[in-house]
């Protein structure tokens, strides 16, 4: 059995005082830190956005748009962000409070600019593939958490993704080792990722106490 945790996002953009910060995103930085000592996981990943400053889901690549209004992009809705994890700016790197040495491998994502990419495994469009599905059948992963930010877009789409294409990985989401940007957005996004057949637990459950 090999035990891997994915870190979805926890990035400066989505901590606050980023330009698309979710509330409490740092609160998730001591949790993945406490997840990762004493060799817990076998296989410790993280996913890391990390769009052109073009990205068609910012909402200043549409005349007239303002954040978080609905647009659409590539024949596609999508909301219409602020311009957020740019590749190469302080935005897009990790939150200085995480532990990066356990880390393994960094999955990037978002870097087409004419396709949105919540999920670590895939772009919205669901054809364009990152190749961490690969990593990690290549790696004999046999149970993956999950957590990040934000619960209710990049976590769920991971984590409903990792049921997809993964089929026989035992998938867990880490509940409080995550953060959302709608609370009723999360509680239906929790609903949907238990629906499809990922546990729900906390950080509690996996280090006992």
């Amino acid at each position: 059995m090999t035990k891997a945790l994915l870190l979805i996002d926890i990035q400066n953009g989505f901590c606050p005082g980023g330009n698309l910060p979710v509330a409490d995103g740092d609160q998730v930085v001591p949790v993945a830190n406490a997840l990762m000592k004493d060799g817990r996981y076998d296989l410790v990943v993280a996913s890391q956005d990390w769009h052109p400053a073009n990205h068609g889901s910012f909402a200043s690549q549409h005349p007239g748009a303002k954040p978080f209004d609905m647009g659409e992009l590539s024949g596609k809705p999508q909301v219409l962000w602020p311009d957020h994890c740019v590749q190469n700016t302080s935005d897009a790197e990790f939150h200085p409070g995480r532990d990066l040495s356990a880390i393994a491998h960094v999955q990037k994502k978002g870097e087409n600019p004419a396709v949105d990419s919540y999920s670590a495994f895939r772009d919205n469009d669901r054809a364009a593939l990152t190749g961490l599905a690969d990593y990690l059948r290549q790696k004999g992963v046999t149970e993956l958490d999950v957590m990040g930010l934000a619960t209710d877009y990049c976590v769920k789409f991971s984590a409903l993704d990792a049921i997809d294409m993964l089929p026989g990985v035992k998938v867990r989401f880490i509940e409080d080792g995550s953060r959302g940007i709608d609370p009723q957005g999360v509680t239906a996004a929790i609903e949907e990722m238990r629906a499809a057949g990922v546990s729900i637990v906390s950080s509690k459950d996996i280090l006992g106490g």
